[in-house]
């Protein structure tokens, strides 16, 4: 007995449905993405050598922030700080604009603990912006001798 072979087909993937898709997909995710501008800031960070020379020192007001993000303010006249009871910018700008009354060219020192989180020390610069203390720097320690 002879038996006919059938001819067999060749099998093939259309892959112009598959294309058709992905270039759909790449078009939804195009349109469907925003791009966010971030703000820049420029900051001049200071040195802290020991060979650098104080000149004249001008008014200072000093800015303390704790490990917890609480704020101390001590102004140019004062010897000692006052210790902010709330975290809040209205307060915060409060007693910055008392501490920076009646003086020239107003230094504003962040004075931050290496654990401040970083949203403390941005309100503090944000609100001395604000309120025109364009000056600001930031206290440095000095490095310890490997002696």
């Amino acid at each position: 007995m002879k038996f006919s072979r059938s001819s067999q087909e060749e099998v093939t993937i259309n892959l112009t449905p598959l294309i058709d898709i992905v270039f759909l997909l790449l078009i939804f995710f195009m349109v469907s993405t925003t791009f966010s501008k971030e703000s820049q800031l420029r900051i001049r960070l200071p040195d802290a050598s020991p060979d650098s020379e104080v000149e004249q020192r001008p008014s200072r007001l000093v800015v303390a922030i704790t490990k917890s993000g609480d704020y101390s303010i001590r102004g140019p006249n004062e010897s000692t700080g006052h210790h902010l009871l709330s975290r809040e910018r209205s307060v915060l700008a409060e007693a910055m604009a008392k501490g920076a009354q009646g003086t020239d060219e107003l230094v504003v020192v962040i004075r931050a603990d290496r654990k401040t989180p970083h949203e403390a020390v941005v309100r503090v610069m944000d609100v001395a912006r604000k309120l025109g203390l364009v000056r600001i720097t930031f206290a440095t320690q000095k490095p310890r001798n490997a002696d």
